[in-house]
């Protein structure tokens, strides 16, 4: 009997808690090199790594710890006279383009006496980024980098688990193994499959078997989740 079709799952949140960050060997470096804050070399840090590698997690985990504030990458230079001695701040998404001139004065003052932290984030490493001011792009390729690898196994293994685990799905042998040689590589689209399977599940009334998981698999598409839910 062909399973319910479900209802798209767009309402998911992303869960940012610091308990919900899963650790493993694609992680652990650059999870180390964030928490070293405030000992970061000239007072700020670029995290990098590719889309679903947990970037905006980490800067949310960040936040938390610091109370920083978000700035919008295209609009620094307003912002600067809001920002106090000892602030920290979070920019997203720099090397889709920015204020160059405020990222600058800013990275200035996190450099001096200040006691401003700053972290950037983004796909691609800093000395790739496309910039136009010599001399903030000679800042960004000095900086202090941290490196996410693309989420693996064991990384992906410990977010479905928990997932099943909490929702108290049942799981049939070798179905996670299944899902994770045909699943999306990010956290974010393990979340939301997991979803799915539950639903699945639920209206099926049976276990996550093989040939559910390829049923749900197939009605998943890259479009599923926006692409700002897979940072």
């Amino acid at each position: 009997m062909p399973t319910p079709q479900l209802a798209l799952d767009l309402a998911l949140e992303p869960d940012y808690r610091p308990e919900s960050f899963a650790v493993s060997d694609a992680n652990a470096a650059a999870l180390a090199m964030v928490n070293r804050w405030p000992r970061w070399r000239m007072g700020h840090l670029v995290l990098t790594g590719p889309a679903g590698a947990g970037k905006t997690h980490l800067a949310h985990m960040w936040r938390l710890r610091t109370g920083a504030q978000s700035l919008d990458r295209q609009s620094i230079s307003p912002a600067l006279k809001t920002i106090q001695r000892g602030a920290s701040v979070v920019i997203e998404d720099c090397d889709q383009g920015m204020d160059e001139t405020g990222l600058f004065h800013l990275l200035n003052r996190a450099a001096g006496d200040s006691g401003i932290s700053v972290l950037l984030t983004g796909r691609l490493p800093a000395r790739s980024w496309s910039v136009s001011l010599p001399d903030l792009a000679s800042r960004l390729s000095a900086a202090e980098a941290a490196v996410l690898g693309e989420p693996d196994d064991a990384l992906l293994r410990q977010v479905m688990e928990k997932q099943f685990r909490d929702r108290h799905t049942p799981l049939g042998a070798g179905t996670l193994d299944y899902l994770l040689t045909h699943m999306e590589r990010s956290v974010d689209f393990a979340r939301l499959l997991v979803a799915r399977l539950d639903n699945a599940a639920l209206a099926s009334k049976t276990a996550v078997t093989r040939p559910l998981a390829r049923e749900v698999l197939a009605s998943l598409s890259a479009d599923t989740l926006p692409d700002e839910e897979r940072r």
